[in-house]
């Protein structure tokens, strides 16, 4: 069964609108949990955006309580700065089981594109070489038809796939919108890589690219799934998903 990994750097972003505790970002996790997700995923940003320094720390915290993964995203390249002490430290101190290496910067208002591995194998292995020696796992963000070759090189143990434009592609009525992260999927596979997914996966394109996609191990579901929490409560909207991922298998 793919895993459900559940984002929720969007509590974060609302707390932060508003100063304070509220909602709480801990809660939160917790009711995603309690409703049966596999795991907590957020994406610090340098910038401190949404989620900070400390939320990783007590999120590291309560899946170790429930024995669940943590998986931390984020720019192995970002330097530290106020707040942020730089990817690989938080790391440090957080131990996430899974570790997803995005080349965000900060001018992006969200991730929107995968590593150029030809390019960037070089400077991405000894930070995949200190992330593995740390136990983590380490993901690599990865775009629909990316060179895997160069990615396996790195040491890494899995990709996640961008599927920003499969989502548009999908709403927009595009036949074939799965067909080149298929195409991805087995590449990698082949060269010994692990396959997530995420980015603007919902409820109605979910089931869909998992059928076309072969043997996605884990799916980062954050923005998405918090929206339509917003209609459905959190638990209910967590246990929707769960039953789409339960369906495939």
């Amino acid at each position: 069964m793919t895993r459900l990994s559940v984002n929720v750097n969007k509590i974060a972003v609302l707390r932060n609108s508003r100063g304070g505790r509220e909602p709480d970002v801990l809660d939160a996790a917790r009711a995603c949990l309690d409703a049966g997700a596999h795991g907590i995923t957020v994406h610090p940003r340098p910038d401190v955006r949404h989620i900070r320094a400390d939320d990783v720390l007590a999120l590291a915290q309560l899946t170790r309580e429930y024995g669940v993964e943590f998986n931390l995203e984020g720019n192995p390249f970002a330097p530290p700065r106020p707040g942020y002490p730089g990817f690989l430290a938080l790391c440090a101190q957080a131990r996430p089981a899974q570790v997803t290496l995005v080349p965000d910067g900060d001018a992006q208002l969200t991730s929107d594109h995968g590593f150029d591995f030809e390019r960037d194998a070089g400077v991405l292995r000894p930070h995949v070489a200190a992330l593995k020696n740390l136990g983590c796992r380490v993901s690599l963000f990865a775009g629909a038809g990316a060179t895997l070759t160069a990615a396996a090189a790195t040491g890494a143990d899995r990709i996640e796939l961008y599927t920003g434009p499969y989502a548009a592609a999908f709403h927009a009525g595009t036949p074939g919108a799965c067909e080149a992260y298929a195409e991805t999927a087995r590449q990698a596979q082949v060269a010994g890589l692990g396959v997530n997914a995420g980015h603007d996966l919902d409820q109605s394109n979910l089931a869909t690219f998992l059928a076309g996609v072969p043997d996605v191990l884990e799916v980062s579901i954050g923005h998405a799934l918090i929206g339509e929490a917003l209609y459905d409560g959190l638990a209910a909207t967590v246990r929707h998903y769960l039953a789409l991922l339960d369906s495939k298998h």
